[in-house]
C-alpha cells in the first residue's frame, strides 16, 4: 500500500483560510431548512469538526478517487488520507485529472495528495492511522475482492457487549462503484445495515465465454482473443516456460493481438484491435469520466451528511444509469440474517455425507452469495486443528489435494461440525456449519 500525507504550506498548523472561505458550507450548517435532519441544531460546531477533527480515509486514487479527493478537499475536510497500491499509467490520464504525463510511473497516492495540497490550501494528513482512528472511510475501488476485504476489516473492529453492538465502534463505509455508463453509491453502517457481503448477489461473478464457442464456433473478436489467451499462450509459451501472460506487458499484448488477428481471419471475423485485445486480457470495462464524477459527488455528499449530522444519509443504496437517457433511484438493501460476514452466526452448508470435499470447494467459489477465490478449509478434530485443503502454499496444497476426492464421511466430518474457511476476500476466518442431508 502507498500512504500519502497531505500537508500544505510546510506547516501542519497552517489553516490557510481567508475571509468567507467556507460561506458555502456555512449555509448548510449554520441555519435551518426544510431538508435538515429533524434532530440537527444549526451551529458553528459541525464546521469546526469537519475542518479540525474529522479524519477521512479514501481508498483508491483512480477514476473515482481523484474526484472524491477533489470534492472532499473543497467541502471542508482537511484530514484526508489516501491509499492506493497502483502506479500511474499513461492510460489513466484521460480521466484521472490529478495526474500529468510527467507523473507516469509514480505512485498514485503520492501524486494525488501532492496535487490536492498544491491546489487546496490547508489540507493536512498526519502519518498513517489505524483503521479504527478514522471517522469515515470512502471506497473508490475497481475490485470486488478489495471491497469485501475492507468490509470485513470494519466488521472485525466492531465491539459487542453482552451481544449488543457498541455504536461508538461503528465506522461508516461509503462505497462507490462505476462500470461504463452505470454506477452506484451506498452507505454502510457495519453491524447495523446491509454490508457488502449481504448483497453480494448484486455483484455477479465474472462472465466467461463458453469454451466450446471459443474453440469451435467463434463469432466475436473477443472469442478469438480468448482462444489465444486460454489455449495458444500455454501451448506455445512464446516468452519462456515460466512466463505467465501479463496484461501490462506491451510485448505480451502484441503477441496475443497478432495471433488473434490470424484466428479472426480464419473465421472471417473483423474487429480485433490492439486496444480490444488489452481490454479482453485485462478484463477492462471502458471508464466514463462523467459517471465517475456523478458517483464521486454522491459519495462526497454522503460523507458531508454523516460528518455534519445535518441531513439524513442515504438509506442506503443509489443506482445510477445513463446508458440511455438518465435513470436513477434509491432503495434500502436489506441486511441478510445469515450473512457469512456480518451475521455473527455460522452459515449452514447443506451436503450429503457422500459428497466430496471438491463439491464443498466448488460451492464456496461458485455460489453467488459467497464468491470466494481460493478458500482454505480447516476444522477441529479430537481437539486438534486439521487442514482439509489449502491452495495458496504449494507444499500444503500437494499434501491436502487427495482430500478433494474423499467424501465428507471418509474425512471423518460429522453433522453439525464447524468448518473454518479463510480467503482473500476477508481478513476474518468465516465459520460454516455442516448440515448433512439424507
Amino acid at each position: 500500500e502507498v500512504d500519502a500525507e497531505m500537508l500544505v504550506d510546510g506547516d501542519a498548523g497552517s489553516t490557510s483560510d481567508w475571509d468567507d472561505r467556507w460561506n458555502h458550507i456555512k449555509k448548510f450548517l449554520e441555519r435551518s431548512g426544510p431538508f435538515m435532519h429533524p434532530d440537527f441544531e444549526p451551529s458553528t460546531e459541525s464546521l469546526q469538526f469537519m475542518l479540525e477533527t474529522c479524519k477521512i480515509l479514501v481508498i483508491g486514487a483512480g477514476g473515482l478517487g481523484c474526484e472524491l479527493l477533489k470534492n472532499l478537499a473543497l467541502s471542508g475536510f482537511r484530514n484526508i488520507h489516501v491509499v492506493d497500491m497502483d502506479n500511474i499509467d499513461v492510460s489513466n490520464l484521460n480521466r484521472q485529472f490529478l495526474f500529468r504525463a510527467k507523473d507516469v510511473g509514480r505512485p498514485k497516492a503520492d501524486v494525488a495528495a501532492d496535487f490536492i495540497n498544491s491546489r487546496v490550501p490547508g489540507c493536512f494528513c498526519p502519518s498513517f492511522y489505524l483503521y479504527l482512528e478514522f471517522h469515515i472511510i470512502v471506497c473508490g475501488l475497481d475490485s470486488i475482492v478489495a471491497r469485501r476485504w475492507m468490509n470485513g476489516m470494519l466488521l472485525s473492529l466492531l465491539v459487542y457487549e453482552d451481544g449488543v453492538l457498541d455504536p461508538s465502534s461503528i465506522i461508516p463505509l461509503i462505497d462507490g462503484g462505476t462500470e461504463g455508463f452505470k454506477g452506484n453509491a451506498r452507505v454502510i453502517l457495519p453491524g447495523m445495515t446491509a454490508c457488502i457481503d449481504c448483497t453480494l448477489e448484486l455483484y455477479p461473478p465474472q462472465i466467461n465465454f463458453p469454451m466450446c464457442t471459443i474453440a469451435s464456433m467463434p463469432r466475436l473478436p473477443e472469442h478469438c482473443i480468448e482462444y489465444v489467451r486460454i489455449l495458444q499462450w500455454p501451448k506455445e509459451m512464446p516468452f519462456g516456460d515460466d512466463m505467465a501472460l501479463d496484461g501490462d506487458d506491451p510485448e505480451h499484448i502484441q503477441w496475443v493481438y497478432q495471433k488473434s488477428l490470424e484466428r479472426a481471419a480464419e473465421f472471417s471475423i473483423t474487429g480485433v484491435t490492439y486496444r480490444l485485445t488489452q481490454g479482453v486480457v485485462k478484463r477492462i470495462i471502458p471508464a466514463v469520466a462523467s459517471t465517475n464524477a456523478a458517483i464521486a459527488a454522491a459519495c462526497a455528499t454522503e460523507v458531508f451528511k454523516i460528518a455534519s449530522s445535518a441531513y439524513l444519509p442515504l438509506n442506503n443504496y443509489m443506482v445510477f444509469n445513463d446508458v440511455d437517457g438518465l435513470y436513477t433511484y434509491t432503495f434500502e438493501a436489506e441486511r441478510k440474517e445469515n450473512c457469512s460476514a456480518c451475521s455473527q452466526v455460522p452459515s449452514d452448508l447443506h451436503f450429503s455425507p457422500s459428497s466430496k470435499l471438491q463439491e464443498v470447494l466448488d460451492y464456496l467459489t461458485e455460489s453467488t452469495s459467497l464468491q470466494m477465490k481460493s478458500p482454505a478449509i480447516t476444522t477441529t478434530m479430537d481437539g486438534k486443528n486439521k487442514t482439509l485443503y489449502l491452495q495458496s502454499v504449494a507444499s500444503i496444497e500437494q499434501r491436502t489435494r487427495p482430500n478433494l476426492t474423499k467424501t465428507l464421511n471418509e474425512l471423518g466430518l460429522a453433522d453439525g461440525q464447524e468448518l473454518a474457511v479463510a480467503d482473500v476476500t476477508t481478513p476474518q476466518t468465516v465459520l460454516f456449519k455442516l448440515c448433512f442431508t439424507s
